[in-house]
């Protein structure tokens, strides 16, 4: 199994639909922070991004992309010295689809497409915190070459609207996130987390273990012996990659598939405990609460009393 796989699985991630902005002449837009993430990327000419997590601004160029893993407020711009107006009642205009700024008669000095991600309720403990506030894919990246086909299929889809465009762009924009990750892991392997885990072939064989078969009662040495190391090589060099040991990250994984279980399914709490490896449904009671801080019948009451009032809240303008 793929862990990477396994964790986009499980905190739901879902691509919005994609926008284009087109920018003219000198222009700068401000963007309110997204609910889960949020991609750009640059199709023609080149702009400059600024947000928190950059050092300065970042000077995007046709082909380059960007990921934002954090709920903050951010800036495109043709330069810092231009004047900033709000991007939202620009793309309202259009109920979102793009975006025009600049004065028509000026020429084109970028154009753009974006788009956002919504995940669930436990994203960003389980992915958006294993990443920093900002990637940057560039154009010239390994394994970007495709890109380009991909960006101008997403730009296609947005601005016409074709018959199930909205899906096309969704999972579009979803292959473009597992390439900004993919991208961030080869080019940051000394980072710590599960995801950059999956850099060391020794701690990955371990992951995907553990990841294929979360009931089984696994050991260091059952580990150690699917990775091909001894105990006290895996134990380290798991520790080091991951920031904790593997038969601790296995007891967190369990409870996640366990919390996911609790407000995806109405399986009873004793059924979900044998299915992610525990004896009893006491034993899982007992970790769950110490772990995530709550017992899981509680959990799953006040998961779904979350998804009912998010069901019926309008959807957000702008």
């Amino acid at each position: 199994m793929d862990p990477l796989e396994d964790v986009l699985a499980l905190v739901e991630v879902r691509a919005e639909r994609a926008s284009t902005l087109t920018g003219r002449g000198d222009w700068a837009l401000r963007f309110p922070a997204p609910a889960g993430a949020k991609f750009n990327s640059v199709l023609v000419g080149s702009c400059m991004l600024d947000t928190p997590g950059l050092d300065h601004p970042l000077t995007l160029r046709a082909g380059d992309s960007f990921l934002l893993t954090r709920p903050q407020e951010f800036v495109l711009a043709t330069s810092p010295q231009s004047s900033v107006q709000p991007a939202s009642p620009l793309f309202r205009v259009t109920g979102g689809a793009s975006a025009e700024v600049g004065s028509i008669d000026q020429p084109v000095t970028a154009r753009l497409v974006g788009g956002s991600f919504t995940f669930g309720r436990r994203a960003r403990e389980l992915l958006l915190d294993a990443l920093p506030p900002v990637i940057h894919l560039p154009a010239h990246a390994e394994g970007a070459a495709m890109l380009p086909h991909l960006l101008s299929r997403i730009d296609q889809e947005a601005r016409t609207g074709g018959l199930g465009a909205n899906v096309i762009t969704e999972h579009l924009a979803v292959v473009l996130l597992i390439d900004v990750v993919r991208h961030h892991l080869t080019h940051h392997p000394d980072q710590t987390g599960w995801l950059h885990g999956l850099s060391d072939p020794v701690v990955s064989a371990a992951l995907r273990a553990m990841h294929a078969d979360p009931a089984r009662r696994w050991t260091v040495r059952l580990l150690a012996d699917i990775a091909h190391v001894s105990r006290s090589t895996l134990a380290a060099r798991f520790k080091t990659a991951v920031g904790q040991g593997p038969l601790e990250y296995l007891t967190r994984w369990r409870l996640e598939l366990g919390a996911h279980r609790l407000t995806a399914t109405d399986q009873t709490i004793a059924t979900i405990a044998g299915a992610v490896g525990y004896g009893s449904e006491a034993a899982f009671a007992l970790a769950f609460k110490r772990e995530l801080g709550t017992p899981p019948g509680s959990y799953r009451r006040e998961s779904r009393k979350q998804d009912a009032a998010r069901a019926a809240s309008p959807p957000a303008g702008g």
